[in-house]
């Protein structure tokens, strides 16, 4: 197994009105996911496959990420809503391989990458909204994930994208 994994937050979303599934994104949050997805087009090794779950928020940040990436096959799992445990997610990631971006939700995406580097999920990363995690996994247990970096918004404001 060689899987370049990039595991993203959604943007920026507007409060729960009626149900906090159907919380879209605010028109920050957009733009948080328009910038990463240009960002992402521009890296080495770009995604190939967009898993994506299916709370509109991060349905909204998929797409405008994909906008970028047009050539991305996109496609909806259930296991990438917030209340997943991270070990069950690892069973998911097994099959997988190649270049991967997962938009998913705190405090899942914190938890999952810092089970994948670090062996705990007591040691989640901060994810701030569109926050991306990058992560190279040769084998998807505890702890055997390098952190390659976390790239936020803010850290990409002063870039040429």
């Amino acid at each position: 197994m060689s899987l370049h994994l990039r595991i993203l937050r959604h943007g920026e979303a507007a409060p729960a009105r009626t149900s906090d599934a159907e919380r879209p994104l605010t028109a920050r949050g957009l733009a948080e996911a328009r910038q990463m997805g240009a960002w992402l087009a521009t890296q080495p090794h770009p995604p190939s496959r967009i898993l994506v779950s299916p709370l509109r928020r991060a349905q909204e940040t998929a797409a405008a990420v994909q906008a970028s990436l047009p050539d991305t096959q996109l496609a909806t799992v259930d296991w990438l809503v917030p209340e997943t445990r991270p070990l069950v997610a690892l069973a998911e990631l097994e099959s997988l391989t190649g270049s991967v971006l997962l938009v998913t939700h705190q405090p899942f995406a914190g938890a999952l990458a810092g089970l994948l580097a670090h062996g705990d999920i007591a040691r989640a990363e901060p994810m701030v909204t569109a926050g991306l995690a990058e992560l190279a996994v040769e084998m998807a247990v505890p702890g055997m994930a390098r952190l390659v970096r976390i790239t936020t918004p803010a850290s990409l404001a002063d870039s040429d994208i």
